[in-house]
């Protein structure tokens, strides 16, 4: 499968290349565009800060650069957090997506936005402060009209960004148990 896997507000870190090569382990091509030029950050205050100076459509042209020489391919869209929010914005724009793959973060959903099937699968923390159940309910049942396959993973205790062992949030097990199932939905495609 062809990956393309955003990186949170925190930037580009070992997490992601860690999380790459995991995928690559299971025999997946994966990029992981650096949206941020190089630049990671400590606290997801000084991420939001990079984020929001750069600006959301600067980011989405970023995105967009990155994955259009592979999309031909038919790509699944992957990300962390704000990158998992990118992930779905492309994804649910290109016709040719084989799956969506979204860790600690969902999108707005443009009215209209139809797909046929697409393969989506979301992990994240129970509760969490930027995913709250009734957000998450929503975005679930827009999602379902829209025609996707979705399948949402709830980890109870972990914190927002629970895969990174860099940060505060990280939970071993919520994190293993999130590669176990992403790595089996990314094998069934």
């Amino acid at each position: 499968m062809n990956i393309m896997l955003f990186h949170s507000t925190y930037g580009r870190r070992p997490a992601v290349r860690a999380a790459a090569d995991r995928l690559r382990a299971a025999g997946h091509e994966v990029w992981t565009p650096d949206l941020f030029a190089g630049r990671t950050f400590e606290t997801v205050e000084e991420g939001m800060a990079c984020k929001d100076e750069i600006g959301k459509d600067e980011l989405l042209k970023r995105a967009v650069l990155a994955a259009a020489p592979y999309s031909e391919r038919g790509l699944v869209y992957a990300g962390f957090s704000l990158g998992a929010s990118i992930a779905q914005t492309l994804a649910l724009g290109d016709e040719k997506a084989r799956g969506l793959l979204l860790l600690h973060g969902t999108s707005d959903i443009a009215p209209g936005v139809s797909v046929d099937g697409l393969p989506v699968q979301l992990h994240v923390a129970e509760p969490d402060p930027f995913e709250t159940d009734d957000w998450l309910s929503a975005w679930y049942l827009q999602l379902g009209r829209a025609g996707a396959d979705v399948e949402v993973y709830r980890y109870a205790g972990a914190g927002h960004l629970y895969t990174d062992p860099g940060l505060p949030d990280y939970d071993e097990e919520a994190a293993e148990a999130t590669w176990r199932v992403a790595l089996g939905f990314l094998g069934a495609l």
